[in-house]
């Protein structure tokens, strides 16, 4: 197929989790032998920050102004088998409009933030990506959020179709990797400054570094602001290129996991971040949300803690044995059903599905 997406970035991971969830979307669908194109407005902070300015599994076509690339992107629809476009897209809204006035075969969109578009469509009927007027002539509405926000996605806001699409990993680079002394800690956590996600990483981290002065501890991401009063034994990582990601989560203890606000309120939304790190055989400490269950095994393949002396209790008590055996579960269960291969297989399901709609065989009739 010739796909064409639209997405917030594939060049930079700075301050993003889209960047390495198209990358493993974008590379199984080019190993399985489709073409993609992919737009990205190319922004100051990515451009300072652009850890894969050359994908060699798609072209990149990046552009400062959607007025200088607007004929080419109707070029390229036009002769589009499926477009795409993706959630905080800076263009969304015209790329919309250029897609649904296309010829391109299957048009959809990829919401890698489906709560918070929500949140914002019931709110105020639009966000700075898209419109609810746009969503009923929709295709395919792929969503990294499942359970029952889908069927709110088809009840109340007349989507066609909405499947889950959750973010996946690539096992080549999202592995078991040796253990590096750099990044040996007790915890660490990688995520972008949020400010729903701090009180949260304050409790189960700051507060187990307090109450253990003699290990270590990292967080790695941007935007964290001035005035944050970081312990003593946590080292800052602005920004951690993705090809330390698998080195960082195979010399943790514990990774942290923490969700946003609105995910947690829709349940059923594991970040990219979460399945990298199982991939890695890490032993993984996450807030708890409706739905956790149906992706780890509280316990046996995921921590729960409810409370910073819980997360004390995991890092003293349990032994290496006992987290290896948790992040090797977990290892084994994503290798089993998250990996990018296995999202490509469903990309291609839901186009399938897709053109066998009552649309396309009325076209086909015509």
């Amino acid at each position: 197929m010739r796909i064409v997406i639209f997405g917030l970035s594939i060049s930079s991971s700075w301050g993003n989790g889209h960047a390495t969830t198209f990358r493993a979307l974008a590379r199984a669908l080019h190993s399985r032998g489709h073409s993609i194109v992919f737009f990205e407005k190319d922004v100051e902070w990515y451009t300072s920050n652009r850890d894969l300015p050359e994908p060699g599994f798609c072209k990149l076509r990046l552009y400062e102004e959607w007025k200088d690339v607007r004929a080419e992107a109707r070029r390229e629809l036009d002769a589009a088998d499926v477009a795409i476009v993706g959630s905080y897209f800076p263009d969304g809204v015209a790329a919309m409009e250029a897609m649904l006035d296309s010829r391109a075969a299957v048009r959809t969109f990829y919401d890698i933030d489906t709560p918070i578009t929500l949140a914002a469509l019931r709110e105020r009927g639009s966000t700075s990506y898209l419109e609810a007027r746009q969503l009923a002539a929709l295709d395919v509405y792929f969503s990294f959020t499942g359970g029952p926000t889908l069927a709110e996605l088809e009840e109340n806001f007349g989507v066609r179709r909405a499947v889950p699409l959750y973010c996946s990993f690539d096992p080549e680079r999202y592995c078991s990797s040796p253990r590096l002394q750099r990044f040996a800690c007790a915890m660490s956590y990688m995520g972008t400054y949020a400010p729903d996600r701090q009180p949260k990483l304050e409790e189960l981290l700051f507060s187990a570094a307090r109450a253990l002065p003699q290990e270590k501890f990292i967080v790695a991401g941007p935007q964290y602001p001035r005035g944050i009063a970081w312990p003593a034994n946590v080292r800052r990582i602005v920004h951690l290129n993705p090809r330390w990601h698998a080195s960082l989560y195979s010399s943790s203890r514990l990774t942290l996991n923490v969700t946003r606000r609105e995910m947690v309120q829709a349940g059923y939304s594991p970040s990219v971040r979460l399945f990298e790190a199982a991939a890695c055989g890490a032993a993984i400490a996450s807030d708890n949300w409706p739905g956790l269950e149906s992706f780890f095994r509280p316990g046996r393949e995921i921590l729960l803690p409810a409370t910073a002396e819980e997360m004390v209790r995991y890092l003293c008590e349990l032994d290496e044995d006992e987290l290896r055996a948790i992040g090797a579960a977990a290892q084994r269960r994503v290798l089993r059903s998250h990996t990018s291969e296995q999202r490509a297989r469903e990309f291609e399901d839901a186009v399938l599905a897709a053109l066998a709609a009552p649309r396309f065989r009325s076209e086909a009739l015509r």
